[in-house]
C-alpha cells in the first residue's frame, strides 16, 4: 500500500537544491553535463616573435590550468608532436607561453592547445587552434597590405563586413 505525501513548493525546491549540491560536487554527474566546469581560454591563442626556426605561442586560462601543446606542419594535425606542458598560474595572470624551437624555415606551423584544470584533471577545455609561418631561410620578395584606418568612426562597415579587409584579401598578401 502506498502513501501519498503532500510536498509544499518550498519543500520541493529545498530538496531539489540539495540534489543540485550533490550534482555540483561532481558526484554522479555525467560527463556531458560538466561543460560549465571546464576551463576556458579567455583571450584566444596568440603567436609571435617568429623567426626562421622558432615562434612563441601563448594563451590565457580562466583558472589555474595545465596547458597542453601540440604542433604540426599539417592543418589536419596528422603529424602532430606533443610538447611539454606549461602551467598557467595566478602569478602569471593565468597566462602561459612557450617558445617552440627547431622548426623548419618557410613552413606553416599549426598549433593546438588544450587546458586541464589543476583542481580537477578530468575537466579539460575545448581545444583551440592557431597557426603561423616561419620566416624563409633566404631572401625573397615580400608582399603585404596596409590600411590607414580600421573602421574609425564606424566607416567601412556594412552588412557584408569590413570592405577594407575584403579588398586587402583579394590581393593575396
Amino acid at each position: 500500500m502506498s502513501k501519498i505525501v503532500a510536498v509544499s513548493r518550498r519543500g520541493f525546491l529545498a530538496s531539489a537544491g540539495a540534489a543540485g549540491l550533490v550534482a555540483a560536487s561532481g558526484i554522479a554527474m555525467p560527463f556531458y553535463s560538466r561543460a560549465n566546469t571546464r576551463p576556458v581560454f579567455t583571450h584566444g591563442v596568440q603567436s609571435g616573435d617568429v623567426d626562421g626556426a622558432s615562434g612563441m605561442i601563448w594563451a590565457r586560462a580562466d583558472r589555474p590550468s595545465r596547458v597542453m601543446y601540440e604542433i604540426a606542419t599539417r592543418a589536419d594535425f596528422a603529424n602532430a608532436v606533443k610538447l611539454p606542458w606549461v602551467d598557467a598560474l595566478p602569478d602569471s595572470g593565468f597566462a602561459a607561453k612557450r617558445l617552440v624551437t627547431g622548426l623548419p624555415s618557410d613552413q606553416d606551423i599549426f598549433y593546438r592547445l588544450t587546458l586541464v584544470d589543476l583542481s580537477d584533471i578530468n575537466a579539460t577545455s575545448e581545444p583551440i587552434v592557431g597557426h603561423f609561418r616561419t620566416a624563409p631561410a633566404s631572401r625573397r620578395p615580400v608582399r603585404f597590405v596596409w590600411s590607414g584606418d580600421t573602421a574609425g568612426q564606424g566607416w567601412g562597415i556594412d552588412e557584408t563586413g569590413m570592405k577594407t579587409y575584403a579588398t586587402m584579401l583579394k590581393h593575396n598578401p
